[in-house]
């Protein structure tokens, strides 16, 4: 499989998301690192968005509600390159109408090899990374080999 390289500027855009039970926990986080933040393009899906850009006053670019296509907006996002990292507090205890929306971003996070924080240990240990403060080379696996291949062939020409 071949690789392509993609540069990660030094001014990340990061997509922030929480579920309903992670929301506060999620905004006390984003309040803590509001200076690192800051300097950073956000997004966030719907009120998650909302609540974030009300109360640290910075800028978020905000998509649908998750349930309403927001996750999937995210994850279009990132296959287009225009999000660099995913800070996603999702509640593992709690089934979603909208699980399968939930994985295909995170599936589709991993294809194209972003950080991502499920939580508030690794949302602290990504942010804090010196890598967060300078450009960065992103390795995307190519994996149009491996796309539909069923004993031996194509079902997709590429």
């Amino acid at each position: 499989m071949g690789k392509t390289i993609i540069k990660m500027e030094k001014k990340k855009r990061i997509a922030l998301i929480a579920h309903d039970n992670r929301k506060i926990d999620l905004l006390e986080w984003a309040k803590f690192n509001r200076d690192l933040l800051a300097k950073h393009e956000l997004f966030g899906t719907g009120t998650t968005g909302q609540l974030i850009e009300n109360e640290l006053h910075i800028k978020v670019k905000k998509f649908k509600s998750g349930p309403l296509g927001g996750d999937l907006q995210v994850g279009a996002k990132i296959a287009e390159g225009k999000i660099d990292f995913l800070i996603f507090f999702w509640d593992p205890l709690e089934p979603m109408p909208h699980d399968p929306d939930v994985k295909a971003l995170l599936r589709i996070a991993v294809v194209y090899n972003i950080p991502v924080a499920n939580n508030r240990a690794s949302a602290d240990f990504i942010i804090s990374s010196p890598l967060m403060s300078s450009d960065y080379l992103r390795e995307l696996v190519d994996y149009k080999d491996r796309i539909m291949k069923v004993e031996g062939k194509n079902l997709i020409q590429t």
